[in-house]
């Protein structure tokens, strides 16, 4: 390049010393970026953290019965492990939630909603590890 070797050897280190504050400001801003805690899951984080159950079919109080599968979405692995454990649990947690309501609690959206608040109420009291941030019902017949 030059016919200098101490020019030449000052240039390396300068564009050395460059790249290496480059590639440390980009590295800084990327680690830095904060997550947003209240930020709403996307649907591939829902997918991963969700437990899908059975279809349970039970007898309704009011003699009528239900036909349902709900989706659980947790917060973390550890909580997705646990509640595939309890599959039992949850299942035994939804059968008495709805033995225990009539055919009319459950008419209609509002109906639907107080149960999936009670049901991850409910599942969060068994949960150790982790919370349940949401269930959702994905198949509902009441008859």
């Amino acid at each position: 390049m030059f016919k200098n070797k101490l020019v030449n050897i000052m240039l390396i280190i300068l564009i050395a010393l460059t790249l290496v504050g480059v590639v440390s400001v980009v590295l800084v801003n990327q680690f830095r970026a904060e997550v947003n805690p209240y930020a709403e899951p996307t649907i591939d984080d829902i997918v991963s953290l969700s437990f899908e159950t059975e279809e349970i079919t039970t007898n309704l109080r009011s003699n009528d019965f239900v036909r349902a599968k709900f989706l659980i979405h947790v917060d973390n692995k550890n909580a997705l492990e646990e509640i595939q454990k309890r599959d039992f649990q949850v299942e035994n947690i939804i059968i008495r939630s709805l033995a225990g309501k009539e055919a009319t609690d459950l008419v209609g959206p509002e109906g639907i909603d107080t149960l999936e608040a009670e049901l991850q109420e409910e599942i969060n009291r068994l949960m150790q590890t982790g919370a349940v941030v949401k269930v959702y019902t994905t198949q509902w017949v009441v008859q």
